[in-house]
């Protein structure tokens, strides 16, 4: 057999049936043959036939529910369909679409017609996988530089702070971990893991002698200070995409306190957007434990103490009791991002896209 030639998947529960059509598609395709729809099922999930004729009228599992099972399956669902039956009525034509054929062919057969319909539609479907292909190609690379700007943007957010190494990146992983612990989907909690290194986006508004002030700020510059949590929000929520959302409810909202004593907006409570809470908790722990040039790092029994003292206060209650039930998580992904830190020269952003997926 030529392995350039379709597959077709030949259905029905009649010998002579199979036979005739075998008689008619063999000289141009390769002929596989199932005699009831169990059979089918299996075949077309082990072997992904290019095509399949199938019968309606057979025992145990009709036509109908084998075409339904297999459309509903992500790895047959793309496998045109076409019924051949004995049965003409149009209410039957119109079932056999809904279930999701392709076409309708009725007994009996005629051979020109079978092949000018096999034909026809294993054309279409050649033309569907590549546009398929294509979609995929472009999804991707789409993806790819919507990665790329959300590096560029949490870069963006520190390039004048005094945030140094890979403060974003490990914080980020440690909020996606605790959306996890919190019961979020694994979509959603990989979607904060892109958005939370957004945080601090609207630090770029924020002038550098106020950034890189050598001392407390003055109550005037840390007015103008708490004003990057809106500079962020006005940047992120120029886009309408889930994730530039996300990132804009969380710089808007991560520096809120659950008393009510935080800022912008003086939020308390369940008011706070849950995410922008996570990453709180990330947030501080990650800078209580990090080193900077005016403070050495915090051991991790230190900051969780710390940060324990603040429950109710700063933190979401039950936020924290998850994080605290996860230590031994937030400790790996630490230590993964200490080495990340340790090594000679900056991380590319591919090295840092490498390191945050798990």
């Amino acid at each position: 057999m030529s392995p350039s030639r379709a597959t077709i998947l030949v259905v029905d529960d009649a010998p002579d049936n199979i036979d005739v059509l075998r008689g008619i598609l063999a000289e141009h395709y390769n002929v596989h043959a199932a005699t009831s729809g169990q059979t089918a099922l299996r075949l077309a999930e082990r072997q992904t036939p290019d095509l399949i004729l199938l019968d309606v009228m057979m025992p145990t599992m009709d036509g109908y529910e084998v075409c339904r099972h297999l459309k509903a399956a992500a790895e047959t669902a793309h496998i045109p369909v076409i019924f051949v039956t004995a049965r003409c009525e149009t209410a039957d034509e119109q079932r056999g679409f809904d279930v999701g054929a392709v076409d309708y062919i009725t007994k009996p057969i005629n051979p020109t017609l079978v092949g000018a319909r096999v034909r026809t539609h294993l054309a279409l479907a050649d033309q569907q996988r590549a546009f398929r292909k294509q979609i995929h190609e472009r999804t991707q690379d789409l993806e790819a530089a919507q990665r790329e700007a959300i590096f560029m943007l949490g870069e963006a957010g520190h390039y004048n702070d005094t945030d140094t190494g890979v403060h974003i990146w490990r914080m980020a992983a440690y909020a996606a971990a605790l959306a996890r612990a919190a019961l979020w989907p694994i979509e959603q909690a990989d979607l904060l893991e892109l958005a939370a290194p957004m945080h601090d986006t609207g630090k770029i508004g924020i002038p550098d002698r106020i950034l890189k002030a050598p001392r407390r700020l003055t109550a005037d510059e840390w007015q103008i200070m708490q004003t990057h949590t809106e500079i962020g929000h006005r940047i992120l929520s120029k886009s309408r995409s889930p994730l530039f959302q996300l990132a804009a409810d969380i710089a808007l909202c991560h520096h809120e306190r659950w008393d009510g004593s935080g800022y912008p907006r003086g939020l308390a409570g369940e008011q706070i957007p849950q995410a922008a809470r996570i990453v709180a908790i990330a947030d501080v722990f990650d800078a209580l434990t990090m080193q900077r040039p005016y403070k050495q790092a915090w051991s991790v029994e230190k900051a969780l103490a710390t940060m324990q003292a603040e429950s109710e206060r700063h933190f979401d209650p039950q936020l924290l009791r998850c994080f605290f039930d996860i230590k031994a998580e937030i400790l790996t992904i630490r230590e993964r991002w200490n080495v990340e830190e340790s090594r000679p020269g900056d991380p590319t952003l591919t090295d840092r896209r490498r390191s945050n997926s798990r």
